[in-house]
């Protein structure tokens, strides 16, 4: 098994079994040739690191080319989009629906937040 605490999503099924099997979903649509979302990339994975819990809280990253339906499904139309998901439906974390561009401070306040709920969802098990 990869250390990679990151779920790379292929399909919008995919990314509705992660929906299914987790309590809270961090979501990063991003494209390969976007230069903002190779910058965040590398912050992004480290949120991950230090927030994700099994079952709990995931953080995935979809390649809106390789994974157009979920993409469409999302209406991603600008990279990075970051959207946040409770149960499999999308939630606003901190007052946004999403974060549209890199924005690394957004992006840690949110992390931030989903992580503070998901240890109180494991406390509360």
């Amino acid at each position: 098994m990869s250390s990679d605490p990151l779920h790379h999503i292929n399909s919008l099924a995919e990314l509705q079994a992660l929906f299914a099997s987790t309590t809270y979903v961090a979501v990063d649509f991003y494209a390969d040739w976007c230069g903002p979302c190779k910058a965040i990339a590398p912050h992004y994975e480290a949120l991950a690191k230090q927030h994700s819990a099994p079952g709990v809280l995931a953080f995935a990253k979809v390649n809106v080319d390789k994974a157009q339906d979920a993409a469409r499904a999302h209406g991603i139309t600008a990279m990075p989009t970051f959207m946040f998901f409770k149960e499999g439906r999308q939630v606003a974390v901190n007052g946004q629906p999403a974060i549209r561009g890199a924005d690394p401070r957004a992006l840690s306040a949110a992390a931030e937040k989903l992580g503070g709920l998901a240890k109180k969802r494991m406390a509360a098990a």
